[in-house]
């Protein structure tokens, strides 16, 4: 999902709104932001004596590391609960698979940067690591919209066992590393869904998106999709996307349940259909010089943290996905599952076998064997087990 306009969210929309985001703001001037983060995460941000020794042991921490990472993120650190990026819990697994030797700081909700300028200051090294969507990766390493092309790999499954596999990190991860970015993993947050604006119907089939004015990011490959399925496919920047909603200049918008719940759009959707598309899938980077330089053992340590966080990150996606679906039934929204003759019309309209997607596999893969080839690992079960959702 593009994400390049969310300037609005700053450090003061952290935590939750009035009180709380008032005490945030006092703690983090107060005990440091990694102190306030921290506090925020442990729900102790209100006692000043635990705050004082939080603050206290994170500067000790970092005094004793051979290492500072800042790692950045768009999201509020508890936004984990119901879309799955798990910053604190990353922090943590840095701090403790290293022995301490990589401090990790924190940089949540827009701090440092969003979207493709977040990702631009991963690859110049003013910051050592972040996370950001695919989409926003793109641009700066475009083999990775691969995974744009519909209904190959959208499944969560599919998407873990392709990220996973050999045939991804012998030919993806080394042209990433080239542009100057480690990958240090994958996750998606469950497929793309089409969530039409309160007052539209209900899309069942393409059919029903002739003449459906959809947001879209700047992603080629999303617009050929949607102008298959019938819709004009309008590219609307992300921060302005709720407004078009609200005003009808779009009629849709595509992410995954969860980021359609952390992004407030509750209130203006009456219909999502889980059409299982393209994974809405992220990335866990750091600056490739950065990762390169630290010295052996932390390197090995260093990746273990990050293999553990991608499982736990996967394991979050159900609980997470329970949570957006809450929120969003109570604001009104309702879901529909397409049956099985339905999405082989998705399938038969939009899907990856489709001619016009053969510049793009040829583009991004090299090759259409090659892409065969990322297909047959995206089907080949890999190490690690999603729940793939059936509403």
């Amino acid at each position: 999902m593009t994400r390049q306009h969310h300037s609005h969210q700053t450090l003061s929309d952290v935590s939750p709104a009035g009180t709380a985001r008032r005490e945030f703001l006092l703690a983090a001037r107060r005990y440091g932001t990694t102190a306030a983060v921290m506090g925020l995460a442990g729900g102790y941000l209100f006692d000043s004596r635990a705050m004082a020794q939080t603050a206290a042991e994170e500067e000790a921490k970092q005094k004793a590391a051979k290492v500072t990472m800042m790692f950045a993120t768009e999201y509020k650190i508890e936004d984990y609960v119901k879309y799955p990026i798990m910053q604190a819990k990353y922090k943590a697994n840095v701090e403790t698979q290293s022995k301490g030797q990589i401090y990790t700081k924190l940089y949540p909700a827009g701090q440092l940067g969003v979207g493709a300028a977040l990702a631009q200051k991963v690859q110049a090294g003013t910051v050592q690591g972040g996370a950001v969507s695919l989409s926003n990766f793109s641009p700066f390493t475009p083999v990775v919209d691969l995974i744009n092309i519909p209904y190959w790999c959208g499944d969560n499954q599919r998407f873990a066992n392709l990220v996973t596999s050999k045939a991804w990190n012998d030919e993806i991860t080394p042209k990433v590393m080239a542009k100057g970015y480690k990958p240090l993993f994958y996750f998606t947050v469950d497929p793309r869904t089409v969530a039409s604006r309160k007052g539209y119907k209900v899309i069942k089939t393409p059919s029903d998106m002739q003449g459906m004015k959809m947001r879209v990011p700047p992603s080629k490959l999303l617009q050929t999709f949607y102008r298959l399925a019938g819709a004009n496919p309008t590219v609307v920047p992300w921060g302005e996307t709720a407004t078009a909603i609200k005003q009808g200049v779009a009629d849709g918008l595509d992410p995954a349940i969860a980021a359609l719940a952390t992004f407030g759009f509750q209130d203006l959707l009456s219909n999502i259909s889980y059409i299982r598309s393209v994974p809405d899938a992220q990335m866990f980077a750091a600056n490739a010089a950065w990762y390169q330089q630290l010295p052996a053992d932390l390197r090995t340590a260093f990746d273990a943290a990050n293999e553990q966080t991608q499982v736990e990150t996967f394991a979050q996606i159900e609980k997470a996905r329970a949570e957006a679906m809450r929120l969003l039934t109570a604001g009104g929204c309702q879901f529909y599952n397409p049956n099985e003759a339905e999405m082989k019309q998705w399938m038969d309209t939009c899907g990856e076998q489709r001619k016009e997607y053969d510049e793009f596999k040829m583009q991004f893969a090299g090759s259409m064997a090659a892409f065969d080839n990322f297909k047959k690992a995206a089907n080949t079960k890999g190490p690690i087990t999603v729940a793939d959702f059936k509403l």
